[in-house]
């Protein structure tokens, strides 16, 4: 059944709306990161320069929220990795009493809007009378980026053909050997493009970061009080490019990861 030629540009034109409502304000912040006006937003720019991109090096609050936040997604990462693929590994397969409650629970954080995430984490914090500190940031970031890793490895174990499991442990390889030599290999491209998108999840929430971080500020909370108490517009605008770039890699490493494993795909 051929569709018609009206529907078709239709659905084209849509499609690039979509894209141009997403990435034109990108587009913009990259604009005012090259602006001469440090007190307004003007359209267009009434010069260009690169100056802010020096202040921005120079200023010490910026690296102090870089390098929290690179800590803290490097953190938040790891344990999701070894959370996420423990759990995968258990509910792979396996069928028991209560296995989709679980399943449920644990893909429920990354379907709650943050805000319900955050109130919750606080509130437990207070209740085990717990301080908030650079910790407290990664648990709560833990909790959504788990759930990144878990659907990547959940979606390979189940791809993965049991007959080769079966031929390890007929061979004489014990489960240790089964797992590191067979199975392993089999989740290494997954694990890193769970692990990649965990990183980039975890270096630009704001909202969980929120209700955990204390008197910490990542590279997020920064900006978000530039914005509210400006002191060099521009600047803000420079270290959002950066998160632009720097969340923009691993995203696409991660989905060059996944469709190089599709089936077909060469």
């Amino acid at each position: 059944m051929r569709s018609e030629p009206g529907a078709h540009w239709s659905l084209k034109t849509a499609a690039w709306a979509v894209v141009a409502f997403l990435h034109v304000p990108l587009a913009l912040i990259v604009l005012y990161a090259f602006s001469a006006e440090d007190k307004s937003y003007v359209f267009p720019p009434p010069a260009l320069t690169t100056q802010w991109f020096a202040v921005a090096w120079q200023r010490d609050d910026v690296w102090a929220a870089i390098t929290l936040s690179l800590q803290v997604a490097a953190w938040s990462t790891a344990v999701a990795v070894v959370l996420g693929t423990l759990a995968a590994a258990a509910l792979a397969r396996a069928r028991f009493f209560g296995r989709d409650a679980i399943t449920l629970l644990l893909i429920l954080p990354i379907a709650l809007p943050g805000i319900i995430t955050g109130i919750a984490l606080r509130s437990a914090y207070h209740t085990l009378e717990i301080p908030f500190s650079f910790w407290t940031i990664v648990i709560g970031h833990a909790t959504f980026c788990v759930v990144v890793v878990y659907n990547n490895a959940v979606a390979r174990l189940r791809r993965l053909h049991p007959n080769l499991i079966e031929a390890s442990m007929d061979l004489g390889a014990d489960g240790f050997q089964t797992v590191r030599y067979v199975v392993l290999p089999q989740l290494g491209s997954a694990l890193l493009a769970g692990a990649l998108l965990a990183f980039a999840l975890s270096f630009d929430e704001v909202i969980v970061t929120t209700f955990t971080a204390g008197q910490q500020t990542t590279l997020p909370i920064w900006m978000l009080q530039e914005l509210i108490r400006p002191r060099q517009r521009p600047v803000t605008n420079v270290v959002a490019v950066v998160i632009v770039v720097l969340t923009f890699l691993p995203i696409l490493a991660a989905y060059t990861l996944t469709r190089a494993d599709e089936p077909g795909h060469r």
